[in-house]
């Protein structure tokens, strides 16, 4: 994914947050069955080279696994968090396993409205 667009649209869809990264899964609702990945990490969590090495780590998670348990014709959005970095590899694909697993099954809380507070 590389237009603004389609990473607020996927804001809209199902949320998965995990220790190393949020997951977002949004059906696109056209016709292609092509599974789209979109991976973003805020400067808060660290500088350039640590951001960068964030992210090539979820592109590898991805092609790893993706293709056996993404949603087909939906868009994926991971979302880095600091401990993604030092964490274990296979911990971080269980992660997206059950991410994944719960984003499809709809097995999610409810989201909170935009503006609601935590109690």
């Amino acid at each position: 994914m590389t237009k603004r667009s389609d990473y607020l649209a996927a804001n809209a869809g199902r949320r998965s947050p995990m220790p190393g990264f949020v997951l977002l899964v949004r059906p696109r609702e056209d016709d292609d069955p092509a599974m789209r990945i979109g991976i973003t990490v805020t400067k808060k969590i660290g500088n350039a080279v640590v951001r960068n090495r964030i992210k090539r780590r979820f592109r590898a998670l991805a092609r790893e696994v993706l293709p056996a348990a993404g949603m087909a014709g939906a868009d994926h959005v991971l979302i880095g968090r600091a401990p993604a970095l030092d964490r274990d590899w296979s911990a971080l694909v269980a992660d997206l396993d059950k991410a994944l697993a719960r984003a499809i099954s709809g097995d999610l809380p409810p989201r909170r409205p935009p503006g609601a507070r935590r109690r």
